[in-house]
């Protein structure tokens, strides 16, 4: 069985509008499995990046800046916010001030001590993803944001369910109830999951 490069059936990732999957810079990629590994690479490149730098995480150039070292190496519209509708996410004109919204909301949060930090951290990694800022690559993008930025609060970084689920897909699917769980204002099983 062939494992296509862009199969309409795979639920893990955003689907791609055809520029966007023009976007992809690799040619030897045809697989999914090869894009997965090279974009697993190109991360594993952004977190060596990350560990020798200071930074602060609440800035939208930052956000952008590491949406790009994450995915760069492997799409031309990283670092790039989307253009185009989605099933998920605002609309396409929004992204800017949304996601100004949600950094000056966490800003506030901080500053203001208005919930615990892990709550902070959850809180703006879920709102970044509610967002879906970018083509792709917004759950890893938004998950990593929240692991930095428990860290500049004084946390470990969050497991996000590594550590209670073996089955990749069962702990996709415990991301994704306690997300939808959030959408609705109930943050408690996101919490739960991002430490467990």
């Amino acid at each position: 069985m062939t494992d296509p490069l862009f199969s309409a059936d795979d639920d893990a990732n955003t689907p791609l509008e055809a520029d966007e999957r023009e976007g992809l810079i690799p040619s030897y990629i045809t697989l999914r499995r090869e894009l997965n590994g090279a974009e697993q690479a190109n991360i594993a490149a952004a977190l060596k990046w990350l560990s020798s730098r200071r930074r602060d995480v609440l800035d939208e150039a930052f956000l952008r800046l590491l949406h790009k070292r994450m995915f760069g190496q492997v799409w031309r519209w990283a670092g790039a916010y989307r253009r185009r509708a989605r099933n998920i996410g605002v609309e396409a004109w929004r992204i800017p001030m949304d996601v100004a919204q949600a950094i000056d909301d966490a800003r506030y949060q901080v500053a203001h001590t208005v919930f615990e930090p892990d709550e902070i951290a959850v809180r703006f990694s879920h709102r970044l993803v509610s967002i879906h800022p970018f083509p792709n690559g917004n759950g890893r993008f938004s998950r990593l944001m929240g692991d930095l930025l428990a860290r500049q609060l004084g946390r470990p970084a969050f497991t996000w369910g590594r550590t209670g689920l073996v089955d990749a897909g069962a702990t996709r699917r415990a991301y994704v109830e306690a997300l939808r769980a959030a959408d609705d204002h109930a943050i408690a099983a996101l919490l739960e999951f991002a430490r467990s």
